[in-house]
C-alpha cells in the first residue's frame, strides 16, 4: 500500500509564495538582503518558533532589541542634522513623536509587513498579523536585521525613507510652522482662490526619491521647492512663495 505525504506541488507553491512576499517586502523598504536567514529571523514571531518541535528556529526578539537602538540612533542623527535650530528638548520631543508603537505599526502596514510574519497557530487565529505590538516589534527587528546585514550605511536610508513624513510632521507641529496653510490664507484673502501644486521633477530610486514641486497662483508660478517627500517639497515651495509675497 502506497502512503502519500503532503502534495509536493502544494509545498512548492507555498515556498514560492513565501519567497515572493519577502522580495516584495525588500522592494518596499528599499533593501535586499545578502543573508536571507537574517530576513527570515526578523519575520519570525516567538509563537511560530515554539511550534517547531525538534529543531531550533530563531525568533526576532534579539533583532528587535538591536533594531530599537538602531532606530533611536538614526532618527536622532536625522533630526539633529536637519533641524539645527532645535534645542535638546525639541529634538527629544520630535523623536518621541516619531518612535512609538503606533507610528511603527502604521509604517509596518504600509509595507504589508503583517503578510510576511511567521506566526504560531494561536497568533494567526487571533489576527496577530495586524496587531500594533507585533507589527511594531517586527519592523524594529527588520531594521536590526538590515543593520546586521549591511551596517549603518545600509539601514540609515531605509529609516530616512520610511520615517520622512513622520519626522517632518512632528517637527512642523513643534515649531508651529505650516507654510501651506499660511500661503492658502494669504492667497484666499488677496485673490479668493487657493494655490495649486504641480510636480515638475522626480529623481532617485523608490526608497530615496527627491521631488521638485512648483506652487502656482492664477496660473503663475510663485515658488518651488525640493524635498524627500511630496509634502516636504510642497512645504518648501509654499515657504518660498510666502517669502516672495510677504518679503
Amino acid at each position: 500500500m502506497l502512503i502519500l505525504g503532503p502534495p509536493v506541488g502544494s509545498f512548492v507553491e507555498k515556498l514560492l509564495e513565501r519567497q515572493d512576499l519577502e522580495k516584495q517586502l525588500e522592494k518596499k523598504v528599499g533593501y535586499f538582503f545578502k543573508d536571507r536567514d537574517l530576513l527570515r529571523e526578523s519575520l519570525t514571531h516567538r509563537s511560530f518558533a515554539n511550534e517547531q518541535v525538534g529543531r531550533v528556529w530563531p525568533h526576532n526578539e534579539r533583532l528587535e532589541f538591536l533594531g530599537d537602538a538602531v532606530l533611536d540612533l538614526v532618527i536622532s542623527q536625522i533630526i539633529f542634522s536637519d533641524y539645527e535650530t532645535f534645542a535638546e528638548g525639541d529634538l527629544t520631543r520630535v523623536r518621541a513623536e516619531v518612535v512609538n508603537e503606533k507610528t511603527l505599526a502604521v509604517l509596518g502596514r504600509q509595507c504589508d509587513l503583517g503578510d510576511c510574519l511567521l506566526l504560531g497557530r494561536g497568533e494567526q487565529r487571533s489576527g496577530g498579523g495586524d496587531k500594533d505590538s507585533l507589527l511594531a516589534d517586527a519592523l524594529e527587528a527588520l531594521l536590526g536585521a538590515i543593520f546586521c546585514d549591511g551596517g549603518f550605511e545600509a539601514v540609515r536610508p531605509v529609516v530616512e525613507a520610511l520615517f520622512a513624513d513622520e519626522i517632518e510632521c512632528a517637527a512642523r507641529r513643534k515649531v508651529g510652522v505650516d507654510h501651506k496653510t499660511r500661503l492658502q490664507e494669504v492667497l484666499q484673502a488677496r485673490h479668493g482662490l487657493p494655490p495649486t501644486y504641480r510636480v515638475v521633477n522626480v529623481e532617485g530610486p523608490d526608497h530615496l526619491r527627491s521631488y521638485t514641486i512648483e506652487v502656482q497662483s492664477e496660473g503663475e508660478a510663485i515658488g518651488s521647492g525640493q524635498g524627500r517627500t511630496k509634502k516636504g517639497a510642497e512645504q518648501e515651495a509654499a515657504r518660498q512663495a510666502l517669502a516672495r509675497l510677504e518679503g
